[in-house]
């Protein structure tokens, strides 16, 4: 997809990867609806990338109402051609059977429902476009198991297959679908999801994660280059063919490697 001159939406663009897709989209000519829960985080945003192409958006992608609300403001004064569901949270490094419903509702909510309602709601105006652009964001969670993590690696592995599901839907029309699996990724999003991880005793260490403006070049290139899947760092892209190789054997690597965060 040629990003000059297309209007792209960037869900949780108040930070991390989504200010610096903005910023990155900013720079190949595109005009970027940015998309948070948090206003303030939005509006830190808006101030630093000082662009008349960028313009803020406050929402709750759980909110089915105040998704359709959204549709009818884009439709008001933009044609939307692309639409990135970056927004997402992490559950609480606690086991299955520890979990609340309460918090299970809100992990699948935001990071499953919450781009299959915005998807919903778009799709029918992207596929009026002569070219679109749908980018789902899972995580190397979303084809492996991390521990304690059971919740959210299922709904991001539920975002993964129904996206690859709408590629294959959408293949002889003009919209393009990426599946993005980011490993490791310098954010904000234990803070933003209300999570804690112990740092002590652990063999995984954090200073060889991505960078957020890297992790974000790498989903703009795949956009550009209509790549069905991209993933995201070399522990995203080294874990996946480990685990196609011998799942049990990788499960316990990674459980021993994330002793002592847990």
């Amino acid at each position: 997809m040629k990003l000059k001159d297309k209007t792209i939406i960037v869900t949780g663009a108040g930070n991390g990867i989504g200010k610096e897709l903005s910023k990155i989209l900013l720079k190949k000519g595109s005009f970027v609806i940015g998309v948070d829960i948090d206003s303030k985080y939005l509006e830190e945003t808006k101030n630093e990338l000082n662009s008349d192409n960028f313009v803020t958006y406050q929402l709750d992608v759980r909110d089915k109402e105040k998704i359709k609300e959204f549709k009818k403001y884009c439709d008001s004064k933009y044609k939307v051609d692309g639409l990135i569901n970056n927004a997402g949270i992490v559950q609480p490094f606690i086991s299955y059977d520890d979990m609340d419903e309460g918090t299970i509702n809100r992990v699948m909510d935001v990071n499953f429902f919450g781009p299959i309602y915005l998807i919903k709601e778009f799709l029918p105006e992207l596929l009026k476009r002569s070219e679109a652009h749908i980018v789902n964001v899972s995580s190397m969670a979303g084809f492996f198991p991390f521990p304690k993590q059971s919740i959210y690696g299922a709904s991001k592995a539920a975002l993964k297959i129904f996206t690859e599901g709408l590629f294959a839907e959408l293949i002889d029309t003009p919209v393009r679908v990426t599946a993005v699996m980011p490993g490791a990724i310098r954010t904000n999003i234990l803070k933003n999801s209300n999570v804690e991880m112990k740092q002590t005793n652990s063999k995984v260490n954090y200073d060889t994660s991505m960078p957020a403006d890297l992790a974000a070049l790498h989903i703009v290139n795949a956009m550009e280059k209509d790549a069905l899947q991209v993933f995201v760092g070399k522990d995203a892209k080294f874990m996946n063919m480990f685990y196609k190789l011998n799942p049990k054997k990788a499960i316990l690597y990674i459980n021993k490697k994330m002793k002592g965060m847990l």
